[in-house]
């Protein structure tokens, strides 16, 4: 299966790019001349998720407010906003979303800094952004992404390090590939029970603070994979009246690293538990995973990274699910590897 494949990849993506980092010097360089007022990023789908990420990464790190772009602004109603003195990056896997696209055309027209962030160095949003940070993830072939979602979010990590001129945050960054490899060894077990679940119809993910972007991305591979209905929440949301839904046996997946969000999440699971959840726990809290229906653990590291690791059992999990229920993997329904949206 191509998407088991890919996602054994990911530690050596990750290595790959943190070990190309001087390639983002000189992006690093225009953005500190430019000085933007605030970020403003474009993108779809699983590309979309590494930006909630980038929200929360370059507000924390760097002060700088995010907004997330709406692209039927430029395209079908063709009213679009005036970026002004902004930096606005383009996020895509193949890099032809033509939306997407537009809105760094119309940010180059406005005077704006432009990024594009794919895979390809000759496709249509590469050729318009004024810098483009290659991914370096090689091919992928099934078309749930995965190995590329990693290597969006690592390069976003990366960005945020230069620009911070952190020590401490480059020598975290410099673990990854090992957290990554290690992260991929504690979810050998998934395989093992994810039979269990062959036969539900409906789940929830939760995460919240870095983590919003995991619960968005692992809800939707597993909507891709399994045809389900997967929902992503912030807990805070979850907790303030879609909690309603759940009952005995309903499954919920809390993605719950340790970091400034942990009490929240754990207070969370003790709300699911009061209502006979199944839980299925991301986490490096040995308390909390021992307090689980199942267990996803990862490796202790940094909350600004966890994000990287935390995806991966969820992917691994998605993809149990459709060997499980017979389904084909690498190429589910209704899914495209390139969907160019107007």
């Amino acid at each position: 299966m191509y998407l088991e494949n890919e996602i054994a990849e990911q530690p050596i993506v990750v290595k790959r790019l943190i070990d190309n980092i001087a390639n983002l010097h000189a992006v690093v360089s225009a953005i500190k001349d430019f000085d933007p007022a605030y970020v403003c990023i474009a993108a779809r789908g699983t590309s979309d998720n590494a930006a909630r990420y980038a929200q929360y990464l370059f507000g924390n790190t760097l002060k700088l407010p995010v907004m997330l772009a709406t692209p039927s602004l430029h395209t079908i109603y063709e009213t679009p906003p005036s970026f002004g003195k902004a930096l606005v990056i383009g996020i895509s896997q193949s890099g032809k979303a033509e939306d997407v696209r537009q809105v760094l055309e119309d940010a180059n027209n406005d005077g704006a800094l432009t990024i594009a962030i794919t895979n390809f160095d000759d496709s249509p949003m590469a050729q318009t952004a004024t810098y483009h940070l290659p991914l370096l993830a090689e091919q992928e072939f099934s078309v749930a992404a995965t190995k590329t979602y990693t290597a969006q979010l690592t390069i976003i990590a990366m960005l945020a390090t230069l620009l911070s001129e952190s020590n401490t945050m480059m020598s975290e960054l410099k673990l990854l590939p090992d957290h990554t490899s290690e992260t991929l060894s504690l979810s050998d077990g998934i395989a093992e029970w994810a039979d269990r679940y062959r036969y539900m119809d409906k789940i929830v993910v939760l995460g919240r603070g870095f983590n919003y972007a995991t619960a968005f991305e692992i809800s939707l591979k597993v909507k891709e994979l399994t045809y389900i209905a997967s929902e992503g929440y912030s807990e805070a949301d979850f907790r303030h009246g879609p909690i309603a839904v759940v009952n005995n046996g309903f499954p919920v997946m809390l993605v719950a690293p340790k970091g400034k969000v942990f009490d929240g999440m754990t207070d969370m699971r003790e709300k699911l538990n009061e209502r006979n959840a199944e839980t299925l726990i991301i986490s490096n809290d040995v308390d909390l995973l021992s307090k689980a229906t199942k267990q996803l653990p990862v490796p202790e590291l940094p909350e600004w990274l966890s994000p990287i690791v935390s995806v991966i059992p969820g992917q691994i999990f998605g993809m149990q699910q459709a060997i499980a229920r017979g389904l084909e993997v690498d190429k589910p329904r209704g899914l495209s590897k390139v969907t160019i949206t107007q």
